[in-house]
């Protein structure tokens, strides 16, 4: 397999290059390589693939960060160095963010009794982004989606202890998880409530803990998650996977996951809410005398009339042939900026015939043509 190329020169950025830049500088490459402009070309397909992979890491804050700290490996999921960077602990086998997993058993702290250690626990959100296409941003989609979240472990089955064996109730608490410390005060005897300090509220102690969890009962796993992406959706949005996060504790209900959503601009459109953009150009003759053109949209290339005497810089609108809205209510238009080419080098027999036209058209052909010899002239005199 050949070795991959620096995304930067990919793209032709340097490691300086702002998000806009970015952005300008793949929307330029993937045009010239786009498979519509080379069909059957398989370099020109490589090479916008490429472009495709390599805007897809440096439009990511978090895999650009990687990616320019690890290189290549950064960002490959089956790398050790791409599933790293989650502040949590690292070894045999197993990989878990203890303030995450105390945080969730202890509720952040020991404090009063004011709450049940025990009580059900929501798990936290865990976060996770994907990189779509244009297309598959105006109709929607599936994909499957890398993350890391922390289960149940599946060794001690979340009780910490270690096969065969089992937690034993606290004696300093009597598995109550809680002790009640009484003082006398000049007012009386008021009695206060603590998490227990020898099994930290939690009733049992573990004498024998899980090789797998050390005792924790829980694991960070990598997960492969499909999503549903809805039709409309727009770049940097956010959407929900109900119940794709760190699991609960104490039979609580398990996090949500929160998918970044970053979509590669597109070569040829350009989009405005519900809107899509997009610009042909035609020639001088084409606009005088109107044209049929293969305009393209989302949905395929469509047959468009253009009358006769259209000025560069007019629009027309492609009725709902735009992207589709995320309350399913209909879609937007395409709209079409017509840009006229004017001819920059002609011939002597060309500027005959275009002064003809001009002169058969009632305008004065005197002045025609003259704008570069008066150039010439002005500054031969400057010379001489």
């Amino acid at each position: 397999m050949a070795e991959k190329r620096d995304y930067y020169e990919v793209l032709g950025v340097d490691k300086n290059a702002t998000e806009d830049e970015i952005k300008k500088a793949y929307r330029k490459t993937a045009k010239q390589y786009h498979p519509d402009l080379h069909p059957g070309d398989k370099e020109a397909e490589e090479k916008f693939k490429e472009a495709n992979e390599a805007y897809e890491v440096l439009s990511d804050a978090e895999k650009k960060a990687r990616y320019d700290r690890f290189g290549h490996a950064g960002v490959d999921p089956n790398y050790g160095a791409g599933q790293g960077g989650y502040g949590g602990f690292n070894g045999q086998g197993f990989d878990f963010d203890l303030g995450d997993i105390f945080s969730n058993i202890f509720g952040g702290g020991f404090g009063g009794g004011a709450s049940n250690p025990n009580a059900p626990q929501r798990g936290s959100d865990t976060q996770a982004s994907v990189t779509i296409s244009f297309e598959e941003a105006a109709k929607g989609c599936e994909r499957e989606v890398e993350s890391s979240r922390i289960e149940v472990c599946d060794e001690c089955h979340g009780s910490g202890a270690a096969a065969g064996t089992s937690p034993k109730t606290c004696p300093e608490c009597n598995g109550r998880g809680q002790v009640t410390t009484s003082q006398r005060t000049p007012f009386g005897m008021f009695q206060t409530q603590k998490a227990c300090s020898r099994c930290g509220g939690k009733g049992t102690i573990i004498d024998n803990p899980c090789k797998k969890c050390r005792g924790a009962g829980r694991v960070r796993r990598p997960a492969k998650i499909t999503v549903k992406i809805p039709a409309g959706i727009d770049d940097r949005q956010i959407i929900n996977a109900r119940g794709q996060g760190n699991k609960g504790v104490n039979g609580g209900p398990a996090g949500d996951l929160r998918v970044a959503v970053n979509v590669r601009p597109h070569p040829i459109f350009e989009r405005d809410g519900y809107n899509v953009w997009v610009e042909m150009h035609i020639s001088y003759a084409a606009a005088a005398l109107g044209c049929e053109l293969q305009v393209p949209t989302l949905d395929g290339k469509v047959k468009y009339n253009i009358p006769a005497g259209t000025q560069s810089g007019d629009v027309f609108k492609l009725k709902g042939r735009g992207i589709q809205s995320l309350n399913n209510r209909g879609r937007g238009d395409q709209l079409v900026r017509v840009v006229v080419d004017v001819p920059r080098e002609l011939n002597a027999e060309q500027k005959r015939l275009l002064m003809e036209l001009d002169k058969a058209l009632g305008n004065e052909t005197a002045h025609l043509g003259r704008g570069e010899e008066e150039k010439k002239g002005f500054f031969g005199k400057k010379r001489k």
